[in-house]
């Protein structure tokens, strides 16, 4: 869709945006948190209790999508659903300015919830992948990132006087699947709706104190690459070794060679991992079998790390093939799976300009840099890197200090993300992500004079 009929959309929405106006006064930036905390206790909190109650796992997040679709709607903007599957699109055009892009996943998982929470999911849905029925749960914050995303929408609406340019919110699909994205960008989703001059993402963390700001220059997350190698074998009696090609002996030791790739390939300060995941081979203990199968994810934070991994670990499969005495047409073979991500990548003069007003207007106290511990992979790179946009991805705090205090002394651990016992405290959540989210786009699209 053009901006030009955007433009006709929004004219015949007008009426509406006036009167979602009698309701949401503007405020200015001074006492934006105080306005974001009231429109919590009356709509954000019992949003965000909803969301967390009905979970929908990915690619089939069919009512998540039309309540969000709802609540941006009423909020004033012109809503494109079913892009990319269930992804949406709400467009709100303000006067002359840079289009900027703040998306939101919204996906569960199929994990059954022991949070002991009052509103605790008991969602139950028929796996698209599996067909089989699961305990479905939003076990890593999606419920956060979508209500914050209303939020913003709720606020940019009332304080339109404050900024000018076009505003794209995205309620992405499948980000646990690294699907959503993809799929949303190869129904052409800038060449409907225009590629935007920023892009903006966040994440709750439950290792950060709630209500916390964290935001890196570098990678706050790791490119993903999901390889399988089939490792060919001959067959025999397991009394009689000698007359096959054992493919588990074989399978083993790639499985050790590979540990070297990252300790003698790459530099002390890159970071990579290379995980064999899965090992699969054989029937009966007295049967030498004739294949097995090697399940690896791969994790890199920039393309350089990424080449190297992965060339490293068809020449060692491959090589210690031939070392086995396989012939030609019987060496391992390297699959390369599509559900593979680029590290999410932030631009350092963007993530510094942004840390600076968050500092600025949230209190330097309540803004972090630090960097992450493990190698989690997002599928969000997939809008930002081809072509190029600059781009931010930052972390909201979702776990109260208490609690952190309270495992220091030798209390419950903080469960973390994918965790059945996974919980956030939604308040200082989804109010710091509104306020962060808003403040951001405040100043990437400054109101014109």
């Amino acid at each position: 869709m053009t901006r030009k009929k955007h433009t006709a959309m929004a004219i015949l929405l007008s009426a509406a945006s006036l009167a979602l106006t009698a309701h949401m006064p503007a405020v200015a930036a001074s006492n934006l948190s105080d306005t974001i905390q009231s429109d919590y206790d009356s709509h954000l909190g019992s949003l965000f209790k909803h969301f967390h109650a009905n979970p929908e796992l990915s690619l089939v997040e069919n009512k998540t999508a039309k309540r969000i679709a709802e609540e941006l709607k009423q909020a004033g903007f012109t809503v494109t659903e079913g892009v990319g599957g269930t992804g949406l699109v709400a467009i709100m055009e303000n006067g002359n300015g840079p289009l900027v892009m703040m998306r939101a996943d919204m996906d569960g998982l199929p994990v059954e919830e022991k949070s002991g929470l009052p509103y605790a999911s008991n969602a139950r849905q028929v796996s698209p992948i599996t067909g089989k029925e699961v305990p479905v749960m939003h076990a890593c914050g999606h419920d956060m990132h979508i209500t914050s995303l209303i939020g913003t929408a709720r606020r940019m609406q009332a304080m339109k006087d404050q900024w000018s340019g076009t505003l794209m919110l995205v309620g992405q699909p499948a980000e646990e699947r690294i699907m959503g994205a993809r799929a949303m960008m190869e129904d052409n989703l800038w060449q409907r709706f225009g590629k935007p001059d920023f892009a903006l993402a966040l994440h709750v963390s439950s290792a950060l104190e709630a209500g916390k700001v964290n935001v890196v220059t570098g990678s706050p997350y790791a490119g993903s690459d999901s390889v399988d190698i089939i490792v060919h074998g001959v067959g025999a009696h397991g009394a009689s070794p000698h007359m096959g090609k054992d493919p588990i002996v074989l399978g083993s030791q790639i499985v050790m060679a590979l540990q070297t790739l990252v300790a003698r390939e790459l530099s002390p300060r890159q970071a990579g991992v290379v995980t064999v995941g899965s090992f699969h081979s054989g029937t009966k203990h007295n049967i030498i079998s004739d294949q097995a199968h090697l399940q690896l994810t791969v994790r890199n934070t920039n393309p350089h790390t990424r080449q190297v991994l992965l060339d490293g670990i068809k020449r060692i499969a491959v090589n210690l093939g031939r070392a086995a005495g396989l012939p030609e047409d019987k060496l391992p073979e390297v699959i390369y799976s599509k559900e593979s991500v680029p590290p999410t990548l932030n631009s350092p003069e963007l993530a510094t300009r942004l840390k600076t007003v968050w500092e600025a207007k949230m209190g330097a106290e309540k803004v972090s840099s630090e960097e992450p511990t493990g190698m989690g992979a997002e599928d969000f790179p997939m809008f930002t890197t081809e072509p190029f946009i600059p781009s931010v991805y930052f972390s909201i705090g979702g776990t109260p200090a208490q609690d952190f205090e309270q495992m220091a002394a030798g209390g419950p651990p903080v469960p973390s993300h994918h965790s059945p016992l996974f919980k956030i405290s939604p308040e200082p959540s989804v109010t710091a992500g509104v306020e962060a989210t808003v403040l951001a786009l405040l100043e990437l699209m400054p109101a014109k004079e």
